[in-house]
């Protein structure tokens, strides 16, 4: 199994269960790997036989810009919906975090694996 990635991608959007979070966005921070056998792209050097980050990417970002969701949980299973049922990928496994939502660290947040389902 081949591995496309996206790292830090940070997105800013409504995400938490306090009355000051449901009024100013916070960023949240994507890491996503996604089952794709590159082999087909690598020998015919074209974008059209690979899975396209930029466009999961932009997918993604439009997604959890507009999303209001109290909790991480809920964006993290969205997100992989998404990435499953539009881009062809069998696996996808994702770290969602939530900088800065606990003193003290650096990120919180969750990992999560999903694969399609017959």
């Amino acid at each position: 199994m081949d591995i496309v990635y996206i790292r830090e991608l940070e997105v800013k959007t409504i995400i938490g269960i306090y009355d000051w979070e449901r009024e100013q966005k916070q960023i949240v921070s994507i890491n996503l790997e996604m089952a794709s056998d590159i082999w087909k792209a690598a020998e015919s050097d074209s974008i059209e036989h690979a899975l396209d980050y930029k466009a999961v990417a932009k997918r993604l970002i439009d997604f959890v810009e507009n999303s209001k969701f109290f909790l991480v949980e809920t964006l993290a299973e969205k997100i992989t919906e998404i990435v499953l049922n539009e881009f062809s990928v069998s696996w996808v496994r994702l770290q969602l975090g939530k900088p800065g939502a606990v003193t003290g660290s650096k990120d919180v947040g969750v990992i999560i694996e999903r694969d399609s389902r017959p």
